[in-house]
């Protein structure tokens, strides 16, 4: 980074500004006159000559260099501590099988459903500051993808490489939130949120939603719950062995009963997104109800640049002041 300590300074500019304009429009008389300048027209300029109609360019440039030192100039870096302390959030991302679902639009590109979440999961992470953020993701089973951090762009890259399928087939939403509860118990925060994103039903894993929404409760933890997908039969590409790629289409529903008893009973809300402009709405609602304020430090580290500006303007000072004494002194 790189700044004036005494920005003001540059007002001398002015005045040497005032100077330049003063000396060229000066009057000179000549101190003898000629009637006519044809028997010298055709001699070459001598090299001092040049030299002495440069001599006040050297002075002026070596007062401007003066300026900019005493302008102080600087070079440095800033540093910014967090002093908030933020909340905690766990994102638990359903990978299962019928995320495949070919039922969202992406830039104007047909996508599956986990890639419309992991663009607007994106943006989510990108608003929030000073939060710790954890990543959970389920099927079958459920694992921890990213304990809390506030390390943002590596939760962007670990998002980046979701895959359907790789926790299993089925939908285990009890122990995504057992999991959640877990990883929130790594960090004490006054306010810790749970995320739920799935598109469809508990189906798989030792713990029942109903227990592991009891567990929330009790310590306090709120649960956004958002299901995901558009209502009836969703399209699927499959790999035929004997007809190639093709499309099919099955039902996919979402236990949407299950999933608003849990945000009601944890104080959160449930959503329904059935494209990705709701679900952009959904997580900018949810920013929205959970803000927080954040309080940075600011230290500066500077080291003064001033000598390089200060020491050629005296060479150049001393330069001036040398010839003008001596081989191009003006007799009065």
């Amino acid at each position: 980074m790189f700044r004036f300590a005494s920005p003001y300074m540059f007002l001398l500019l002015a005045a040497i500004l005032a100077a330049i304009f003063y000396r060229t429009r000066k009057r000179t008389h000549p101190v003898m006159g000629a009637s006519s300048l044809s028997a010298v027209r055709n001699l070459s300029p001598s090299p001092f000559l040049i030299i002495q109609r440069l001599l006040p360019v050297l002075k002026y440039a070596a007062l401007c260099l003066m300026i900019i030192a005493m302008a102080r100039p600087q070079s440095g870096t800033e540093r910014h501590n967090v002093l908030t302390e933020g909340i905690n959030i766990v994102l638990a991302v359903d990978l299962s099988e019928s995320m495949a679902a070919l039922d969202f639009r992406r830039k104007g590109k047909i996508v599956n459903r986990l890639e419309a979440v992991k663009g607007v999961i994106q943006e989510f992470i990108s608003k929030r500051n000073g939060d710790r953020i954890g990543t959970v993701v389920f099927g079958s089973e459920a694992y921890t993808q990213l304990p809390l951090t506030r390390d943002y762009n590596t939760i962007a890259s670990i998002l980046e490489r979701l895959q359907i399928g790789a926790a299993g087939k089925a939908t285990a939403i009890g122990d995504a939130i057992g999991i959640s509860l877990k990883r929130l118990e790594d960090i004490k925060s006054e306010t810790n949120i749970i995320i739920l994103l799935t598109d469809g039903q508990s189906n798989a894993g030792e713990l029942s939603p109903e227990t592991a929404t009891e567990i929330a409760v009790q310590k306090g933890v709120k649960i956004y719950t958002v299901g995901v997908g558009t209502r009836g039969k969703a399209p699927f590409l499959i790999k035929d062995p004997f007809f190639g790629e093709r499309y099919i289409y099955q039902q996919v529903d979402i236990d949407e009963d299950t999933l608003r008893d849990i945000a009601q009973k944890t104080n959160g809300l449930y959503f329904r997104a059935e494209n990705t402009q709701g679900l952009q709405k959904i997580y900018e609602t949810i920013d929205r109800l959970e803000k927080t304020e954040v309080k940075v430090e600011t230290f500066a580290e500077y080291s003064e640049l001033y000598s390089y500006f200060l020491i050629p303007a005296f060479v150049m000072l001393c330069l001036w002041v040398v010839l003008s004494n001596t081989r191009f002194l003006k007799m009065p």
